[in-house]
């Protein structure tokens, strides 16, 4: 299943990718809001992680896109902020994603997050590390 990661914070990418990707998931990480239009079109992925704090195109932006759009409305998002004003996570239910997740993130809670987006009962096999 593909996962397409959006967010500017390099490390944060690579620790979810590589977390990701030893649960069989297939990570595609994106650095701002015009690549995950871009990428979201071209790739459908099955769901998206989403930070709201992004350069070219603010998340909020990007979601109201992605779900307006009859190529991408489809696609579960999940947002993904450290923002810390209480009206986001309302803002971005009402704007059409499937769940808000806080940072810090805790890996595990992301994940059992992702699988109910995904459908998936239990967990799917993990791979060794990497």
């Amino acid at each position: 299943m593909k996962v397409l990661i959006a967010d500017d914070d390099r490390v944060y990418m690579r620790m979810v990718s590589i977390f990701l990707r030893q649960r069989g998931l297939e990570p595609t990480p994106v650095y701002d809001g015009m690549q995950t239009m871009m990428f979201a079109r071209r790739t459908q992925p099955d769901v998206i992680l989403l930070d709201i704090s992004m350069p070219a195109g603010n998340g909020f932006e990007v979601l109201q896109n992605l779900k307006g759009s009859s190529l991408t409305g489809h696609i579960p998002v999940i947002v993904v902020s450290g923002s810390i004003d209480a009206e986001a996570e309302g803002k971005v239910l009402e704007g059409g994603a499937d769940a808000f997740v806080r940072k810090p993130v805790d890996m595990n809670k992301l994940y059992e997050v992702i699988c109910h987006a995904l459908g998936i009962q239990g967990e799917p096999p993990q791979k060794e590390p990497v």
